[in-house]
């Protein structure tokens, strides 16, 4: 029962194919064709207003030198919001609770943060390791702390959206098969189930848009000190 509820975390293959290699382009398939109704179409109106809040929301703790990222961030930022609403959806598969996948993108943006600000202003970016007025005994622990805190950051990053979305699918998972149990034994328990359901599914909808808005921030504010 317990290998069950993580098996929805591998991915699924067919003929030895992974299948999250084809996920992967499913959000290709969502960009427009070009067509002469860009302008006028509904839908793209209402993404590009979607695009113009995300990208204003990322760039305000930013100062100018920063605004060349803004494509990097509004782009990883769509990625991790379409990924992570996909995985909400019925049979699919959600490659953001994957450890491996989330390292992959925090540690090489968390890395050109930090080396920008070692390139530009390296001085103040060291200087980050060691608070003004600390006392003399101290700054050997100091720097190591800040240090440590410093190289955990990607980790931290990774850590916080695999946890998130793997939490609650897995409590998704066990209410909806606590549902289902109880329909034949207890009706009106399984009905009260499955409004708990409904809620937590209208959760998982925001937890998967505020984690998304939550990784691209911690990373746009690393970029601010390293700027």
């Amino acid at each position: 029962m317990n290998l069950s509820f993580f098996d929805q975390f591998a991915s699924p293959h067919l003929l030895g194919i992974p299948l999250i290699l084809l996920s992967m382009l499913f959000p290709a398939l969502l960009l427009p064709s070009p067509d002469n109704r860009w302008i006028t179409n509904r839908l793209l109106t209402i993404q590009s207003w979607i695009l113009h809040l995300i990208t204003k929301q990322l760039m305000m703790p930013l100062n100018k030198k920063g605004h060349k990222w803004s494509l990097i961030l509004t782009s990883l930022m769509m990625l991790l919001l379409t990924i992570n609403l996909l995985g909400l959806l019925p049979y699919t598969f959600t490659p953001t609770t994957q450890l491996s996948m989330n390292m992959a993108l925090a540690f090489p943006l968390w890395l050109a943060t930090l080396l920008t600000g070692l390139r530009n202003q390296p001085s103040i970016s060291l200087g980050h390791l060691l608070p003004e007025g600390t006392p003399t005994p101290l700054i050997p622990a100091l720097i190591l702390i800040e240090t440590i805190s410093l190289l955990i950051r990607p980790i931290a990053l990774g850590v916080r959206l695999t946890a998130n979305l793997t939490a609650g699918h897995l409590l998704t998972q066990l209410i909806s098969t606590a549902t289902t149990v109880l329909l034949p034994v207890m009706p009106s328990i399984s009905a009260l189930t499955a409004a708990i359901l409904l809620l937590l599914t209208t959760l998982e909808v925001a937890v998967a848009m505020i984690q998304a808005y939550v990784f691209v921030l911690l990373l746009s504010l690393y970029l601010q000190e390293n700027i």
